[in-house]
């Protein structure tokens, strides 16, 4: 029986796990033990990774839609050929900038960089991916106050603090080896604070729980930091050598005054005074945050409020702090350096010449294939679908009938399409179902490359079974589709992940990010590598965080504070609409839209296959609704979906909670996108409810 290690493609955490393969089958899976990011633990969903292959049958050649609507097979040839045809005459007919492709952080790094050089270098078109849905926020946040996108934490740090702080969060349910983590720190007085809308599964194991208000969060943030700085207990030396704009921000939060808090926000006078002394006599004080605070619209300057407090207190750059933005996909990270999409490959903004050439140099091309501005963000495109401006779509592994806000959005675009290409592993796939040609490729179990975790940390993907006659991986696939659409020589040193890893390591040179020094060689010894690391560079310590010298990537190497006036909300709840609907995780074992983890029969055997949604007992008392009624929820874009009622404690008779796993949610969500990262605002959307 022989052993290989490989990387779960899962969430973001990206665990290692030890596969033991005898005849080309899994027998069984075992967490790396080695690997610093699990340590030898791993979630349901990476224990069971082998049931993508021992379950169902996957579809192997392509399929064509005809015009009774029914799927008929095709050759790899004959599937190549049509695409690249319709796409050419689409690109001729209505011009380059009027075909998109979404991709996914669910691919590897080199499938992405690949991608981004057939469809952004090669034909024009836009390209962005479904990053934008979970982590845009964070990036911009990050390349505003930091310069570059750069969470600056590694995982060891939640060992490391004496005050950990969620906001937005809930890692037990969505990152359970980061909450393992948590577990393992031995500081006997640690304090773990949770704010979120919901007493969550982390919110019940914290020592405290505030419970805010929806989108009252950067106003309590602002509240916050100025009592702080009313009661002097900031970092002054900190703040005069490293940072800018305190001075102005300082005046800016005077505005939130203390009158009506709790009113305001659901966190009361005395909680504020019970928070911010936990911040100021802490030592080492981490802010974690994820989708409660990045999917919302003012996102970013939410974001960028937790940043505040870290640096105005000190705390980054340090053992056990920062301000630290979990990321939701396994390689997350990697889109959003290495898809070409906001950015040129290593995170380099498409205006700065000098780059252009750098990166040209490093990838042997011409620096003028390059675009010469970031992608239409997601939601443009699918507007410019609407509108029956781009008439092209690629989606690679990727499902967002079922995604993307306000989904049926989604539906009614598609049909205005003169083509619709879906490339993933299931043909069943909500947005599967809807293509004129269905691209099917192999898993993650089959597939060589390399993904960048929530920490930085670049690992490998090995093939762990090898693939079958007519299997394809996404990485053949794109490229076949290059040298369909004529690409030539432009394809040549891109013919495998390795050739194109190295490529885009040489990408990186001189930048933040800097991973010069990693080549598959070292990724082979089993641990990963944070960047940045140099050529040259010795790795010294393989947890890693950034600022530890307090320089940070914007022009005067200092820190910034941004911040602006909380805004109205775009669409806030009336007498007609009197509920707030929140959506999140469901459990451990459901993930996204539920195609990969549908398979796992520990899963199937604790969720319902029926939507279900949450909301307080007073108000089922007040509605006479018992657990297991039926209610249809009504949003107000004017969608109704139905779902089974349970009760709960755990959330205020105005709100009501349902996992975005089912495709009912995003039926009711709203098309509302943070200004400056585009990011959907999933977290709030106005509802009223009727029983059935």
């Amino acid at each position: 029986m022989k052993v290989i290690q490989s990387t779960c493609n899962y969430c973001s955490i990206a665990c290692n796990m030890d596969f033991y393969i005898e005849n080309e089958k899994i027998k069984k899976i075992i967490p790396t033990e080695k690997y610093p990011v699990n340590k030898g633990f791993s979630c349901i969903k990476g224990l069971n990774l082998d049931k993508q292959q021992t379950i169902k049958e996957f579809p192997k050649y392509p399929l064509l839609k005809q015009e009774d609507g029914s799927r008929k097979q095709i050759s790899w040839e004959e599937a190549y050929s049509i695409f690249s045809k319709k796409l050419k005459d689409i690109v001729d007919k209505h011009g380059k900038e009027n075909v998109a492709c979404i991709s996914t952080g669910q691919l590897t790094l080199e499938d992405m960089s690949l991608v981004g050089h057939v469809f952004r270098n090669y034909i024009g078109g836009q390209l962005d991916g479904n990053t934008r849905l979970c982590m845009a926020t964070s990036v911009v946040a990050h390349k505003q106050s930091f310069g570059f996108d750069s969470p600056p934490y590694t995982l060891n740090d939640l060992e490391l603090s004496d005050v950990i702080i969620f906001i937005g969060a809930n890692p037990i349910v969505a990152h359970p080896i980061l909450w393992d983590r948590v577990k393992k720190n031995k500081d006997v007085n640690k304090k773990i604070v949770t704010i979120d809308v919901r007493k969550s599964e982390t919110a019940k194991n914290s020592n405290y729980f505030y419970e805010i208000k929806p989108k009252a969060d950067l106003e309590f943030l602002y509240i916050l930091a100025k009592y702080l700085i009313d009661k002097g207990w900031i970092d002054k030396s900190y703040i005069e050598k490293y940072t800018e704009n305190f001075e102005e921000f300082s005046e800016h939060v005077k505005k939130y005054t203390y009158d009506f808090i709790e009113e305001k926000t659901g966190i009361s006078f005395l909680e504020l005074e019970e928070l911010a002394k936990l911040i100021h006599e802490g030592k080492r004080v981490s802010l974690w945050w994820t989708m409660g605070v990045n999917q919302g619209y003012q996102a970013v300057r939410t974001a960028q409020a937790i940043i505040n407090l870290a640096i105005m207190t000190g705390n980054i750059g340090r053992p056990g702090t920062g301000p630290n933005s979990i990321t939701g996909q396994c390689n997350a990270m990697g889109s959003r350096l290495f898809s070409n999409t906001t950015s040129l490959y290593g995170g380099g903004d498409y205006s700065d010449e000098t780059k252009r050439k750098k990166v040209a140099e490093a990838i042997g091309v011409n620096p003028d294939i390059f675009p010469k501005a970031p992608t239409l963000p997601y939601n443009v495109i699918i507007e410019k679908i609407v509108s029956g401006e781009i008439k092209a779509l690629w989606i690679l592994c990727t499902n967002p009938r079922h995604s993307w806000i306000n989904n049926t959005q989604f539906q009614e675009a598609v049909k205005k399409l003169e083509l619709f290409v879906v490339q993933d592993l299931y043909d069943d796939t909500d947005s599967s179902l809807l293509a004129d040609l269905y691209l099917p490729v192999v898993s993650g179990l089959k597939k060589d490359g390399t993904i960048i975790n929530t920490e930085r940390r670049v690992s490998r993907i090995r093939p762990v079974l090898k693939k079958g006659e007519g299997e394809k991986t996404d990485f053949e696939v794109i490229y076949e589709v290059g040298k369909a659409l004529g690409m030539g020589s432009l394809l040549e040193g891109w013919e495998t992940p390795e050739k194109v890893f190295d490529k885009m390591m040489k990408a990186t040179e001189d930048s933040p990010c800097d991973m010069t020094g990693i080549d598959y060689k070292i990724l082979d010894e089993g641990y990963g590598i944070q960047w940045p690391f140099k050529k040259g560079q010795v790795l010294e310590e393989n947890e890693r965080r950034l600022f530890e010298d307090n320089v940070y990537y914007t022009p005067n190497k200092k820190v910034k504070f941004i911040f602006e006036d909380v805004m109205e909300n775009p669409k806030p709840t009336n007498q007609e609409y009197p509920y707030i609907l929140d959506t999140g995780r469901g459990t451990v074992g459901q993930w996204h839209t539920q195609t990969r983890t549908r398979e796992i029969n520990y899963v199937a055997d604790v969720v319902s296959e029926l939507p279900y949604i949450y909301i307080s007992k007073d108000l089922g008392n007040e509605k006479d609704i018992k657990a297991e009624d039926e209610i249809f929820v009504e949003s107000i874009n004017g969608r109704v979906s139905k779902f089974k009622v349970l009760l709960t404690e755990d959330l205020s008779k105005n709100v009501i909670f349902c996992p975005l796993h089912y495709i009912e949610a995003n039926n009711l969500t709203l098309s509302i996108y943070d200004t400056y990262s585009k990011e959907p605002s999933y977290k709030y959307t106005p509802v009223k409810i009727i029983k059935a």
